[in-house]
Formats: C-alpha cells, sequence, structure tokens
C-alpha cells in the first residue's frame, strides 16, 4: 500500500509542496505558496510549504497536523479513510473529494 496517499485520498507522490520539502527548494516553496494562495484562497507563505505527506514520517504543512480528517481516521485506528464504513456520509471528507474526485478512487486502489 503507498503511503503517498492521504488519509483522504489525495496522492502525495508528485506533490509540490512534497518535492519542494525533500529537496530544500525555496524557489519551489514560493511558487507554490503563490500557486496555493490563488487556488485555495488561503494567504500560504513560503515558509509554511514543507510537507512529506500525512501519513508518513516526518514534517506536515501547518493544518495538516490538525486536519479533522487525519485525526478522524487516526482516532478510529484506520490506516486511511477508505477503510471507514461512514465514507460515503462523511461531511468531513465531502470538501476533499468535491474538489478533487481521483482521492476517491485512490483510496479505493489502497488494500
Amino acid at each position: 500500500m503507498s503511503q503517498l496517499i492521504s488519509f483522504c485520498g489525495i496522492d502525495c507522490t508528485n506533490c509540490e509542496a512534497r518535492t519542494a520539502t525533500l529537496n530544500n527548494d525555496d524557489k519551489l516553496r514560493k511558487e507554490v505558496a503563490d500557486k496555493w494562495k490563488v487556488a485555495h484562497g488561503f494567504a500560504f507563505t513560503a515558509e509554511m510549504i514543507n510537507c512529506t505527506g500525512c501519513r508518513v514520517e516526518g514534517v506536515k504543512i501547518g493544518h495538516w497536523t490538525e486536519c479533522q480528517i487525519r485525526l478522524c481516521a487516526v482516532a478510529r485506528g484506520y490506516e486511511h479513510c477508505g477503510k471507514c464504513p461512514e465514507i460515503s456520509e462523511c461531511k468531513n471528507i465531502k470538501f476533499v473529494h468535491d474538489f478533487l474526485p481521483e482521492a476517491i478512487s485512490n483510496l479505493r486502489s489502497l488494500k
């Protein structure tokens, strides 16, 4: 099972924030922050762009450590949200799956 599929199903494999973190690339951090400001309407800064993925050891982007989706799955003992029988009714994860429908397929691919 890929540890680079997040609890909610986002594929971190090619995430630019992860790449910037692994390569300690400040130029890419700034580019990602600028792009995400527009895409997500949140004031990301280059200093915030540090993440290895939410299901692997290492640094997490600010709110990922407090992510309700992640906290719920951990509290229930699930490896990821795809293991939860309530996923189709989950209000916490709905916005992710509305924004990135492929996240559902990613979770289904995990065993």
